[in-house]
């Protein structure tokens, strides 16, 4: 009897890309070309419409084609602007570190450097892992975990709205563009009653569209339920969100972020794709396994033809 393969896959392809898929299908890729001034994951495919979930750019603002679907980036790191496309500053990937297939997930880490677009050496090196896991019936969740370690003994990422994770999502999805609600962990409902407000996870959903041969095009209902971490600085977060269509999570909206090279940041998140709308309940359920599960670090690894590994670290 042949093998198996494993449900959840890592693979890199061309031009910097690398598909990342559960029981063969790509859900999502991580791209990190030269094109764009910051590596980001795009597409996030529903799990019905399989369709993208989130989109590349601002439907009605061409200055906001730094909203790279699903991306990292800060506005004020030592005053210098890594959010905007105005800026000469730049996050690049430096090298991949691991590559794990799995059946529970898929796992990969790189090594980011931010770069202020003068110097050699980078400002902040980000180690990114990320793990792709089915969830439910249908959907998916894609879980981030990032260390930020200056190259200094210390750096400050500055007081702002923006930063450090974010989520454009796709029009038809937005309140303003499309038919798409935006809700909060504590039930508050629509950006008025959202922004700047606290909150433990945050969900954009709305319709998408459906496979259909009618005149008319049928949709369906699919979101993202972005989820912040009891470990990271500020928990839970105040969020800045947009009837427009894009959400993150602020841990420097009222205050500044210090990281060092002995104690580096770390902020884990993570989203859920989903088909349906919102269930709360489900939300409480995967807040809760995402709280108790352990955090992670890239190692050097003993195994033969393998240069790094995945090490969980026990709470």
């Amino acid at each position: 009897m042949p093998p198996t393969l494993p449900r959840c896959e890592v693979i890199p392809l061309t031009g910097h890309h690398v598909s990342l898929r559960i029981d063969g299908v790509e859900q999502t890729r991580w791209n990190a070309a030269g094109d764009y001034p910051r590596p980001c994951f795009f597409p996030l495919r529903g799990p019905e419409s399989r369709e993208s979930l989130t989109r590349m750019g601002h439907p009605g603002a061409p200055n906001h084609d730094h909203h790279q679907s699903v991306w990292f980036a800060h506005n004020k790191l030592l005053g210098i602007d890594f959010w905007s496309n105005n800026s000469r500053a730049q996050i690049r990937q430096q090298q991949w570190l691991v590559y794990e297939d799995g059946d529970e997930a898929a796992a990969m880490a790189v090594l980011l450097g931010w770069y202020d677009g003068h110097d050699a050496e980078p400002l902040v090196e980000q180690e990114l892992i990320a793990f792709l896991r089915p969830a439910g019936e249908s959907g998916y969740t894609l879980e981030t975990h990032s260390t930020f370690r200056p190259v200094a003994e210390q750096i400050e990422f500055q007081q702002t709205n923006f930063g450090f994770f974010a989520v454009r999502v796709a029009r038809s999805i937005s309140t303003h563009f499309g038919g798409g609600q935006l809700t909060n962990s504590e039930g508050a409902v629509g950006e008025p009653d959202i922004f700047g407000k606290p909150a433990r996870w945050m969900d954009y959903s709305g319709p998408m569209p459906a496979d259909s041969d009618a005149k008319a095009r049928a949709s369906v209902i699919e979101g993202i339920t972005y989820f912040d971490h009891p470990s990271n600085p500020g928990f839970p977060n105040s969020w800045h969100v947009r009837e427009d269509g894009w959400m993150g999570c602020s841990p420097c909206m009222h205050s500044s972020l210090t990281t060092t090279r002995d104690q580096p940041l770390v902020l884990r998140y993570l989203l859920h794709v989903h088909s349906g709308e919102l269930d709360a309940m489900y939300a409480e359920e995967i807040a809760e396994e995402f709280s108790s599960r352990p955090s992670c670090r890239v190692v050097k690894s003993t195994a033969p033809h393998q240069q790094f590994k995945i090490e969980r670290i026990s709470q």
